[in-house]
């Protein structure tokens, strides 16, 4: 296989990563001024998809969030971490590495989540708040996230598409569609314009996958 030229290491220098990417064919730009959005269809085909879905089930838990806000119904997926020896992960993340250019050292290992009738992942960014009480914990080491790679695995009967609040922009999900995002402004600082939604599956049950880039090489 050939190697991949990964050569925009965290993407805090965000110019290039966009560059690379809305060049892909078929990727699209969400146009807004407040963050920088791609949306690409058939990122990952449906044989992929389920080869996906059936290893997030074999490993998955309640989801959690970094800091408590008191509100036990915030977040109600499930999640699980990916083995990042198995052939098919590693296919996924030199998908997402030849689509972003971003070096595959400042990933954290790639995450499946799930969401039956009902879950939810109320509005939130991917960040990790400076004054937050685990900020240490969680960025001491490898620094805080830069880019988001989201793919989706199924699409459920009804629900569950992710809402980007500060641009009223909703993405419904369809198997294999790839949602990516810079989680910080031009300038390098936190964009709180990323704050999204992923709302609540109606009928059905909805699989996704996510991988986030850091700011250092991640030391798990």
């Amino acid at each position: 296989m050939e190697k991949l030229n990964l050569s925009l290491g965290s993407g805090l220098d965000s110019a290039p990563v966009a560059e690379r990417i809305v060049a892909t064919p078929g990727v699209q730009r969400v146009p807004s001024p407040k963050l920088t959005l791609f949306v690409k269809r058939g990122f990952i085909d449906e044989a992929l998809c389920h080869e996906v879905i059936a290893r997030i089930d074999a490993v998955r838990r309640p989801s959690t969030i970094a800091d408590a806000n008191g509100d036990a119904a915030y977040r109600t997926s499930e999640t699980g971490d990916l083995d990042p020896t198995d052939p098919v992960v590693i296919e996924v993340e030199r998908l997402m590495g030849e689509l972003t250019g971003l070096d595959p050292t400042h990933g954290e290992p790639l995450q499946g989540q799930r969401y039956a009738v009902g879950q939810e992942f109320k509005g939130h960014t991917d960040y990790f708040e400076p004054q937050g009480i685990d900020f240490e914990r969680y960025c001491g080491r490898s620094g805080n996230r830069t880019w988001t790679v989201m793919v989706y695995l199924n699409e459920p009967a009804a629900g569950g598409a992710t809402r980007f609040k500060a641009i009223d922009k909703i993405v419904h999900p369809e198997a294999g569609k790839l949602l990516a995002w810079n989680n910080r402004r031009p300038d390098g600082t936190l964009n709180p314009a990323t704050i999204h939604h992923g709302m609540k599956v109606r009928s059905g049950v909805k699989y996704v996958i996510t991988k986030w880039f850091r700011e250092l090489p991640w030391v798990g």
